[in-house]
């Protein structure tokens, strides 16, 4: 209905000057008028422009005051001519007209205040309601007034938007209908040849896709798994989050009264809390070195306690899969290794914003006959090379399976210092030994988490905006994939 009001109106005019008072002159609601132009003026039927108004409408305050008058007024007539005791008139008003009448009252030299409220003028005026009434009914006030009335929150502005209109480019008295598709009607009854169909829009977006989306976890993971096959590495078997600390701890020759055992560190499983599946010749090599040493060694020097190996826990490092991994490959014919590993570890660290109490850590190991401490550092930089990390420095350091030992350096450009990115070593004779793997073999390796790269390609600062219950799902949606290398 609109529509063709608006049409059929232009058709015999010229404009129509003001979408607000046409639609007051048709009976029309104004947003319904000005949904048809904003769509007419889409498909050039009328060209439209915006007109903006600013009014003055009166707050839930002012309407008040405009039905019962103002509190002055009120004040006023509660007023008999002989006057009133102060507390009595307060008794006889509500608190707020009350409060606010004696003070407009006063200012207009209304009334005289005291223990005995009395009127200083026969008549009053209530100016402030008539003011509120003119602006209800549209008139013009003055500003002096229009300021007064603002001061006391009476009365607030308000922009009123609306159009003007005139014929468009496309103006007919009546809009055609475009066909949005051929359909087989159309050719059967023949009317195809006389349809007009609705321009293509090139540049309006589908629907949106519903489908899944990557974290950028997995994004950078598959990128370092490949970079892993690249260099003819063979993935280890992590799915169980659950271990010994026999393999987490007692066969990477880790001493048992060793800090990282407490429960302060580590999670232990309350059921099963122990194991009964453990190789038993392995395990009595294990303890011997433990206690006694072997192969150069002078070992700890304590007595080893089964209890201890088998209790069970959340895996604390993927290296525990390592320990497994070599002990299988030493009951076999020995037969060089690459190996590697990205999965979830745990440990009981206080929660902070680069912390978490389970991470993802990556692992990468050789094991062959010779190798020696140049064979890692060239791996090592083959391997963060293919990273975009070409500037590698290496510190000395210690750690209980690995002699020598080296933290792993690279230079950032962003930050514009060296940062350390990982950890490396050659695993010690009284971890290889003791499985059976032959006197020359030796085993170099490294390790690095995965959320740290992924929070520095992401532009991450907080480690909970990347992993955990407080994630934003939009920013698995949003982030594009990020590419590792130069």
């Amino acid at each position: 209905m609109a529509e063709e009001a608006i049409l059929g109106f232009l058709d015999n005019n010229t404009q129509i000057s003001d979408s607000g008072q046409f639609a007051t002159d048709q009976g029309l609601d104004h947003n319904e008028v000005v949904n048809v132009i904003k769509s007419l003026h889409g498909f050039r039927y009328v060209d439209a422009e915006d007109i903006k108004k600013e009014t003055w409408v009166l707050t839930d305050e002012g309407k008040m005051y405009a039905a019962t008058g103002s509190p002055e007024i009120l004040l006023f007539l509660a007023i008999p001519p002989e006057g009133i005791p102060k507390d009595e008139l307060q008794k006889k008003l509500d608190p707020a007209v009350y409060k606010i009448g004696c003070a407009q009252a006063a200012k207009n030299k209304w009334v005289e205040l005291g223990k005995l409220v009395t009127r200083k003028v026969q008549q009053a005026e209530d100016k402030v309601k008539n003011l509120l009434l003119q602006i209800q009914e549209g008139k013009v006030v003055g500003q002096d007034d229009i300021k007064a009335l603002k001061a006391r929150k009476l009365i607030a502005q308000q922009t009123w938007k609306g159009y003007s209109v005139k014929k468009g480019l496309n103006y007919a008295p009546k809009r055609k209908k475009v066909a949005t598709d051929l359909t087989r009607e159309n050719l059967q009854r023949g009317d195809w040849k006389e349809l007009e169909f609705k321009e293509y829009n090139f540049s309006a977006k589908g629907l949106p896709i519903e489908g899944g989306h990557l974290h950028p976890l997995l994004k950078v993971r598959q990128q370092l798994k490949d970079i892993f096959r690249q260099m003819g590495f063979e993935e280890m078997p992590t799915n169980n989050f659950v271990e010994s600390s026999f393999w987490n701890f007692d066969a990477l020759f880790q001493p048992q009264q060793h800090p990282a055992r407490d429960s302060h560190d580590t999670f232990f499983l309350q059921a099963p809390s122990t194991t009964n599946e453990l190789p038993e010749d392995y395990v009595e090599r294990v303890k011997a070195v433990h206690e006694s040493g072997g192969y150069g060694s002078r070992g700890y020097g304590y007595d080893w306690k089964r209890e201890e190996a088998d209790k069970n826990l959340l895996r604390t490092h993927t290296t525990a899969v390592s320990s497994k991994m070599l002990y299988l490959l030493a009951q076999k014919p020995f037969v060089p290794k690459k190996y590697f590993s990205i999965d979830r570890v745990f440990r009981n660290e206080a929660v902070d914003r680069t912390h978490l109490a389970e991470f993802h850590q990556i692992e990468g190991l050789v094991c062959d006959r010779g190798l020696t401490l140049g064979d890692l550092i060239g791996v090592l930089h083959d391997f963060f090379s293919r990273l975009g990390m070409s500037k590698l420095r290496f510190k000395p350091a210690y750690n209980p399976y690995t002699e020598p030992s080296m933290e792993i350096f690279s230079y950032h450009e962003g930050f514009k210092k060296w940062v350390e990115v990982g950890n490396s070593g050659m695993f010690r004779p009284e971890m290889l030994l003791p499985m059976g793997l032959p006197e020359d073999v030796r085993v170099i390796a490294w390790g690095l988490s995965l959320e740290r790269p992924t929070m520095i390609l992401y532009g991450i600062d907080n480690i909970r905006d990347l992993f955990g219950s407080k994630i934003d799902l939009g920013l698995i949606k949003k982030n594009p994939l990020c590419r590792l290398g130069i």
